[in-house]
């Protein structure tokens, strides 16, 4: 006791000191321990053992166990965090719950001696002054006589009955809003508290209430900066929310961030990310400018135009359908990545230039009534993730009363789609990047009117040639039953397509061309051959490796055979 009263740092000195004169010091010698400083102090921290109050676990984690890995009354999505779940609810420790913090609810054990077991627990001082009484015989106890324990309880412990606290149903369990809402549908948090709230909720919901306190839980990934550190206030590594905002927009941060954040994975947050997002909602903005720009007439329906919508209405129902499974299965990432797609490649890239009538001309009021239709359909896919945007060009489209906006309107109805229709129009897009990718190598413009032919017309149907025509500038297509002379050639699938050049490139400058490429083609081939001639890299390699390597293989001889006919032709 004659150290009573120093300074930590100076009692520890002292005793070195005091052992060494008494030669019961061995050695001394230094190391490096990792210590503990108050965030706002900066003193160093060291631990103090007090007594501390504990839930025992075991058996209320039992109902919790059952219901999300047996029964599965509760369901994790992902799935993968079962096991988190499981290692942590298997390997429970009992709760530590008492906290030595001034603010809090206080533990309600209540001291009456100083005896090791001179405590009662209790909800009232009124009921902890009978206890005491009671176990120390002393009926003259009062509350005067009694002293609550200072700790507080955790903060997970308030937490943890959220679900029947917020609807009064810890002081009222009958009450007429808890029976009406508890359970509720679904939770939205995230993986790191998976058992410090989730685990504990359901626990307390079996306890208290008798039943799971919700039916799902979507755990989201966590956004970290780029040296993969959690965002936090501490580290202050999170950008400025407002600042991007103002920067790219509400719509599109959320986009850029959702698009970058497949279900239950982290989000390593790149602001280039929210541009990706900005180029989408302009995307968008400048698709209704294109729509609510054109000129409107009682003219026929071009049959290239009612081919596109009769696709496009098939395609969106199809997508419809990918998309409520993705949103059953939790999937946001990939059910906004479907709506992308759909409204980026599908109407804008598409569907619009299939219908946008020639320049300065109008367009059929029939086209223009189903375009106006289709927008408005997209608006509805897109509004849960862009709704400020939808919103807006939803009121423009059309003059609505505040009944009619967009957040209240129904969702679109999954109706049957044509499978085929939309492998036959995949077709015909690929015909037409053929020749769209033609013209770029070699310069051709686009307002030069080509002719097409042909050989082993398989797989897609005449209907569509109104649509090759118009959007790659086409002026006619022809069958043909062999490979065609003095013609530019390329390959969809099975078919094999020509494109006469007479007069519109240097024939022999093209010929040097494809001599060069065919040389790289043969030279890649015959790399590739020899590498999967190696026994010891087709045994070793991953089974995905030797397939990709499989797929360039068969990639470079079909891109030697279309080079060598159409070499040929030239000749």
């Amino acid at each position: 006791m004659h150290y009573e009263g120093m300074d930590r740092f100076a009692v520890r000195k002292a005793i070195v000191k005091e052992l060494k004169e008494n030669g019961f010091l061995a050695k001394v010698e230094p190391y490096v321990i990792k210590v503990g400083t108050s965030e706002r102090t900066k003193a160093v921290i060291e631990p103090r053992l007090s007594d501390q109050w504990f839930l025992k676990m075991e058996n209320l984690a039992k109902p919790a166990i059952d219901a999300v890995l047996e029964t599965r009354e509760v369901k994790l999505f992902p799935s993968k965090f079962e096991n988190t779940y499981r290692h942590w609810m298997e390997n429970i420790r009992d709760w530590n719950i008492s906290r030595q913090l001034w603010w809090g609810q206080r533990i309600p054990a209540y001291y009456f001696g100083d005896g090791e077991n001179d405590f009662v627990v209790a909800e009232s001082i009124e009921e902890a002054v009978i206890k005491a009484r009671n176990k120390s015989g002393n009926i003259g106890l009062d509350a005067s006589n009694l002293r609550q324990d200072e700790d507080v309880l955790d903060t997970w412990f308030s937490s943890w009955l959220w679900p029947i606290s917020v609807f009064g149903g810890i002081l009222e369990p009958d009450n007429k809003e808890v029976n009406y809402y508890y359970p509720t549908s679904d939770l939205v948090t995230g993986p790191d508290i998976l058992f410090f709230w989730v685990a504990r909720m359901i626990i307390a919901g079996y306890e208290f209430r008798g039943e799971k306190p919700f039916n799902n839980v979507y755990l989201t990934g966590l956004v970290r900066d780029k040296e993969r550190r959690k965002m936090s206030k501490s580290l202050g590594n999170s950008p400025d929310a407002l600042e991007l905002i103002s920067k790219y927009g509400a719509d599109a941060v959320r986009v850029g961030l959702l698009l970058s954040s497949a279900a239950g994975n982290d989000l390593l947050f790149d602001e280039a990310l929210c541009q990706q997002g900005k180029n989408f909602a302009n995307k968008i903005w400048n698709a209704f400018r294109l729509v609510d720009g054109w000129e409107v007439a009682e003219i026929p329906q071009p049959e290239s135009s009612l081919k596109g919508i009769e696709w496009y209405t098939s395609r969106f129902n199809q997508v419809l359908e990918e998309i409520e499974d993705h949103f059953n299965k939790y999937r946001i990432s990939d059910a906004l990545m479907a709506i992308y797609k759909l409204v980026w490649d599908d109407f804008c890239s598409w569907l619009l230039e299939i219908v946008k009538p020639a320049y300065q001309q109008p367009i059929d009021q029939k086209s223009y009534n189903a375009i106006r239709s289709i927008f408005e359909d997209n608006l509805k896919l897109l509004h849960p993730f862009m709704p400020f945007l939808s919103e807006e060009i939803w009121q423009r489209i059309s003059e609505r009363k505040p009944s009619e906006a967009l957040i209240i309107a129904n969702w679109p109805e999954t109706e049957n789609f044509d499978p085929e229709l939309i492998k036959a129009f995949e077709l015909a897009t690929e015909v037409i990047s053929g020749i769209r990718n033609i013209r770029k190598e070699k310069n051709i413009p686009l307002k030069e009117t080509l002719e097409l032919s042909v050989l082993n017309k398989e797989g897609i149907s005449e209907d569509w040639d109104v649509i090759i025509k118009k959007l790659a500038n086409v002026g006619q297509i022809n069958s043909v039953l062999e490979a065609v002379d003095g013609a530019l050639a390329f390959r969809v699938r099975s078919n094999e397509y020509f494109i006469p050049v007479e007069g519109t490139l240097d024939v022999e400058a093209e010929i040097k061309k494809i001599r060069e490429e065919l040389s790289y083609t043969k030279g890649f081939l015959q790399s590739v051959t020899k590498k999967l001639a190696n026994d010891r890299f087709v045994q070793n390699a991953p089974e995905k490796v030797v397939a990709i390597e499989k797929k360039k293989a068969e990639d470079a001889a079909a891109k030697i055979e279309t080079l060598e006919k159409s070499l040929s032709s030239l000749e």
